[in-house]
């Protein structure tokens, strides 16, 4: 799950106060898809800064200092690696060619094998995410070329974003949510995971009327936008194919081990916290919805109860036709 989030002003038009402010709007309203741990980080002297802490954002002050050009931020649900221990938690630091800070929305399933395979090397860090940083680091690069190749050799969900100590913002658009907009007559860009995520924000902010532009991304995309507002694309194959297999009538406890992906086991492992069973899980898999849509409906809990209950009504209906 988790959310990212974000902001790039390259005409300093908006006042300290009013990007401050936004920061902690979008991180509070990033709380709709974890409140494990917040962070984020920013340029400040050619220098690489991350604060970040093992709380929800709503208990941080996000006091990021006056003059920085961008804000990467995230807002944590914990998968894998203790969030109470803090190297865990995002962003993280990194160098190639450069400085960088990275962030990650999603779960990588072979973090453990590209270890092995890539020879990268012992960390005590814990979380899948980290992988794709030594990734980064390894080649000793970052650019959109080192982007492409980290995104098609990580499997599992996600979006990725990094930014470097020129204050260059990168999007590595997987198969989760993003919206990204760009105030041109201000001359700033703003991101968040969702629209829901934006909208609350710019609403907290004051600044829902003023004109802006969606920046359309698809999965597959590398964007980077540098510290004069300039956007380039790039783009990586999704070589990644995670489907679920559809099953008929059977329990969740009745299906062996290995039945379901890494990502839909993921959904069951985290299920009950959001008040519904692993039965409820199997029964969205068996109706056709993606572990991703079924990732967002955890999060708007009307959408996820009404769809189940819909479900079951057609089921009841359709085994009542049968009897007739």
């Amino acid at each position: 799950m988790c959310a990212l989030f974000g902001w790039l002003d390259y005409k300093h038009i908006v006042s300290y106060k009013v990007l401050k402010k936004l920061t902690q709007a979008l991180a509070n309203a990033a709380e709709e898809r974890g409140t494990d741990a917040s962070g984020i980080s920013y340029i400040k002297d050619g220098r690489v800064t991350i604060f970040k802490r093992p709380k929800p954002a709503h208990k941080i002050h996000f006091n990021a200092p006056d003059g920085i050009k961008a804000i990467m931020g995230h807002t944590r649900l914990t998968t894998q690696g203790n969030q109470k221990f803090n190297q865990n938690n995002h962003p993280f630091y990194g160098y190639a060619d450069k400085n960088f800070a990275f962030a990650h929305n999603g779960v990588l399933y072979n973090d453990q094998e590209l270890r092995k395979t890539k020879n990268l090397p012992e960390t005590n860090i814990e979380t899948d995410s980290y992988v794709a940083v030594q990734l980064i680091e390894q080649q000793k690069k970052l650019n959109f070329d080192s982007l492409k190749n980290i995104a098609e050799t990580v499997q599992g969900s996600f979006n990725f974003t990094v930014l470097d100590e020129d204050n260059s913002l990168y999007i590595v658009k997987g198969s989760n949510p993003m919206h990204l907009i760009h105030f041109e007559s201000l001359g700033l860009y703003v991101y968040a995971s969702t629209e829901s995520i934006m909208k609350n924000a710019l609403k907290k902010v004051g600044m829902k009327n003023i004109p802006y532009t969606k920046i359309e991304t698809v999965h597959g995309d590398i964007l980077r936008i540098n510290s004069n507002g300039f956007l380039s694309r790039s783009e990586f194959e999704d070589k990644d194919d995670f489907k679920y297999t559809s099953w008929l009538k059977y329990s969740y406890d009745d299906l062996d081990d290995g039945y379901y992906t890494q990502h839909e086991q993921l959904l069951f492992d985290i299920c009950n916290t959001f008040g519904i069973d692993e039965d409820d899980v199997a029964l969205l898999l068996d109706y056709g919805y993606s572990s991703n849509e079924i990732e967002d409906m955890l999060m708007d809990c009307d959408l996820l109860h009404s769809t189940i209950q819909n479900i079951k009504c057609q089921d009841y209906y359709d085994d009542f036709q049968m009897e007739m």
